[in-house]
């Protein structure tokens, strides 16, 4: 076909060049200087083609030079065609000076121009040249604006485009085809897929581009229901689905998991024989993997005779996602058995589901492979390569694929960033977001949510700080990022400062929500978590039920904790695992423990965490025999106790004063589970002998943990000497406690409670000194009660309520008959009550 066009251009080449070189002035005869423009114009079309070869860009050039020769003027069509010519042929330069030669009150010149630098990528000045075409008082056509849109496009200027579509809309183009088809495409790719609805229904014709356009429109919006009706109503027109329009709905019937509809199709596409195109075949094998139907995935595999690389990619992708990592490694070895060389995704597929360090070897291999065969790394290999080690806890080897690969650019500097706090090096993390600004990278939405959760990890307000203000000058304080905020600001303390933020946040999600109720209960303010659920809405999760149950529970607030739970059961959370497990701890922290094991009962599925639920919630009521049998009944039911469910029985043991039963569970997780304990479990522990009075054994399990003690453990420590009256491991505990926490009051005052119980008042006057010193001021302890849906809070001494007289009338009836029943108070005497007021 292009030897044939090149033929016939020589051809039409040479005669009029023959024409024009006559000894016959031009000049004498008006009408064939007309018909000579008109053939050089046809033959310019010829040239003008989309990458031409080099011959056709020549006698394109050699015709130019005769026009000038000839002195015939670049004018009307003869000046267009030379100019599209130059632009169509890349040659640039030559297309300026031609430009700039016409006259540009016709729209023609100036729309080559904008296809020129839209063709090279310069979409900015694509732009600036319609606007100079404005001020030129030149009016576009219909062919001025699918490059200008498309530019528009390419550089996420929405609210431009919406403006010329206007322009569009009142100059009548809205219709054509073309015009219609770019402005679909724009609004389809860039998120308005509203727009692009609105648009496409108003059109009086649709290809099956255009409607392949607004399918993948709806699929990249995630909302596969509409390419579903959509694609009925195409079957319904007259426009017949192709193989991009197969492979776009089996992509949504993937991503929603609609089996039903994927099978249905894969018989409608065996009836009209797409089953064969590889692309659809692709997206099919994707479509059965993606719903566990592994089984028909292979066959269809099977079943092909010359698998290329994007099939084995999707085949082995499959079994990665469905966590049958040997069969896939198999199928890794088979395709290099058989002569086919693995690519960047094809070795990229497996990394993402190493997270384990006993899978670790596998990631090993592939790396080892991409170094034997010289596999060129690319950004996403290398970024999967350093997730993998982080999440293995190789960190060492994760900093060695950053040093030793170049092409280091955001991407990958996100990607260590990540893995450094994911790996609790949240200094390193913050030393690598400094690196990259003083290598001139500019952070993206990404960088800074992955970089502020290191912040929150030091509580290092300031830096903190100075990074929220690059977020607001880069205006990056949208949705994902402003949560990241939100976070690190409630974390370092600021819920005030975290609230701010979550107010000026636009557009919130779920999550954004989920992060401030949370935050608020986290930090002390339950009334406030629930106050912002009733403003929520319906945007609420089973994390937002969640959040609310625990500040139901905080509170406790019962009558409210129920209405959330009748609001469970109308809605399709009533099923949900983890708002289940959060309305048994509900029930059981608000006194509630029968209908907390009524719920726990009901469910349809259980789970590690609604196990956990209900152990605790026995464990918490000293309901220590109940606890132990549904630890037993938690093992035969095929559930394995983790760290949650030890810290539950060894803390009901703890309550229960059964110290030996509680430290043979501590060595049981150890011994017979293989679950190393944590601070939690030592508090614990420390806290059992406490109580117990054991304290020399308390004080060697501290000093022989893995690790350095933290405020709980010496906390716990404190409290025991405080019950068996230890002045000496009082004030050995309190100096560390004193370090850790120097503005926390409660510590001072049991460490002067101690020394009063042992007469030591210079120690009490030392310790109340050291408070005024530091400014440390005891913040009086309050508690709270519901009755009849009221809540009613009082504190030590507290004479607010009404019936306080009635109150404490029935608290000294009531010590009297405890102390009837043998319990001896350790606050006997008077003149040990030690008030800092």
């Amino acid at each position: 076909m292009y030897q044939s066009n090149l033929f016939s251009f020589h051809r039409r080449f040479s005669q009029i060049a023959s024409s024009i070189n006559t000894n016959t002035s031009i000049e004498l005869f008006p009408n064939t200087k007309e018909v000579l423009i008109s053939k050089l114009a046809s033959v310019l079309q010829s040239c003008s083609t989309p990458n031409p070869g080099p011959q056709v860009i020549q006698q394109g050039q050699q015709l130019h030079a005769q026009i000038i020769i000839n002195g015939i003027n670049h004018v009307g069509l003869l000046g267009s065609r030379l100019l599209g010519m130059y632009i169509l042929c890349g040659k640039y330069n030559d297309a300026k000076t031609i430009f700039h030669q016409l006259d540009l009150f016709y729209a023609s010149p100036w729309n080559w121009m904008i296809r020129g630098f839209t063709m090279m990528g310069c979409f900015d000045y694509a732009i600036l040249v319609y606007f100079k075409m404005l001020g030129h008082e030149t009016c576009p056509d219909k062919y001025t604006f699918p490059y200008v849109i498309k530019a528009c496009g390419r550089l996420g200027a929405i609210r431009l485009a919406k403006s010329i579509h206007q322009t569009i809309q009142m100059m009548g183009f809205e219709t054509d085809v073309y015009v219609g088809s770019a402005l679909i495409k724009l609004y389809a790719e860039n998120g308005c897929i509203n727009d692009a609805r609105d648009l496409f229904d108003k059109l009086p014709q649709r290809d099956d581009v255009l409607w392949n356009v607004i399918l993948n429109g709806y699929l990249k919006h995630g909302d596969p229901k509409h390419v579903f009706l959509l694609f009925n109503q195409m079957r319904s027109s007259n426009v017949r689905p192709g193989s991009v329009t197969y492979a776009c709905v089996l992509s949504a019937c993937a991503s929603d998991a609609n089996i039903k509809l994927g099978t249905q199709l894969h018989g409608l596409l065996t009836k009209c024989g797409f089953v064969s195109d590889p692309q659809v075949l692709n997206t099919l094998i994707g479509v059965y993997t993606k719903c566990q139907r592994l089984f028909d995935a292979r066959e269809l595999f099977d079943g092909i005779q010359e698998a290329g690389s994007v099939t084995w990619n999707v085949i082995i992708g499959g079994y990665v996602q469905n966590g049958l990592m040997n069969e896939a490694f198999n199928l890794f070895c088979e395709m290099i058995s058989i002569g086919m060389k693995p690519d960047t995704v094809t070795l990229a597929s497996f990394l993402p589901c190493i997270t384990e360090s006993t899978a670790i070897n596998h990631g090993k291999e592939i790396h080892c492979y991409i170094f034997r065969h010289n596999v060129h790394l690319d950004v996403f290999l290398k970024n999967t390569l350093i997730d993998m080690y982080f999440k293995c806890r190789e960190v060492e080897m994760a900093q060695n694929v950053f040093t030793y690969t170049p092409g280091i650019d955001i991407v990958i500097c996100t990607a260590m960033i990540s893995g450094y706090v994911l790996n609790g090096m949240n200094s390193d993390a913050l030393e690598m977001f400094r690196w990259l600004i003083n290598h001139k990278m500019k952070p993206n939405p990404v960088t800074f949510s992955s970089t502020l959760p290191a912040c929150a990890g030091l509580a290092a307000l300031k830096s903190g700080k100075e990074l929220h203000g690059q977020i607001v000058k880069n205006g990056v304080e949208r949705c994902h990022v402003g949560t990241a905020v939100i976070d690190m600001y409630a974390k370092c303390g600021r819920i005030d400062l975290a609230h701010e933020v979550f107010v000026r946040v636009s557009e919130k999600d779920p999550v954004c929500w989920n992060s401030m109720i949370t935050s608020f209960c986290h930090n002390g303010e339950p009334e406030k978590a629930i106050d912002l659920f009733r403003e929520m809405g319906s945007k609420y999760d089973s994390v937002t039920i969640s959040a609310v149950l625990s500040a139901c529970a905080n509170i406790p607030l019962l009558s409210y904790g129920k209405a959330v739970h009748g609001f469970m059961t109308r809605g399709v959370l009533k099923t949900d695992l983890y708002a289940e497990s959060a309305l048994i701890d509900m029930y059981a922290k608000c006194g509630n423990l029968e209908t907390a094991r009524i719920v726990f009962d009901i469910m349809e599925k259980k789970s590690e965490v609604s196990w956990n639920s209900i152990i605790s919630a026995y464990g918490n009521h000293g309901r220590l025999q109940e606890c132990v049998s549904l630890f037993c009944q938690m093992e035969e039911s095929g559930f394995l106790p983790d760290h949650v469910t030890f810290l539950a029985v060894i803390s009901a043991c703890d309550h229960s004063g059964l110290v030996d039963d509680g430290f043979r569970y501590f060595k049981s997780m150890t011994e017979d589970y293989g679950i190393t304990p944590g601070k939690e479990h030592y508090a614990c522990i420390i806290d059992m002998y406490g109580r117990a009075g054991r304290l020399h054994e308390a004080f060697e399990t501290i000093k022989g943990m893995p690790f350095d003690p933290d405020a709980g453990v010496w906390g716990s420590l404190l409290g025991a000497c405080r019950v068996h009256g230890d002045v000496e491991l009082a004030e050995m505990a309190s100096r560390h406690l004193f370090e850790m926490d120097p503005g926390n009051s409660g510590y001072y005052v049991l460490l002067a409670n101690v020394q009063a119980d042992a007469g030591k008042w210079e120690g009490v006057n030392k310790t109340r000194s050291m408070m005024k010193d530091r400014g440390v001021e005891k913040v009086p302890g309050y508690s709270w009660i519901e009755v009849n849906n009221e809540t009613y809070v009082f504190g030590a001494a507290d004479k607010g309520n009404p019936r306080s007289d009635e109150i404490y009338m029935l608290l000294k009836n009531f010590v009297l008959v405890i102390k009837d029943e043998g319990y001896v108070t350790t606050l006997q005497k008077h003149h040990n009550m030690i008030e800092f007021y």
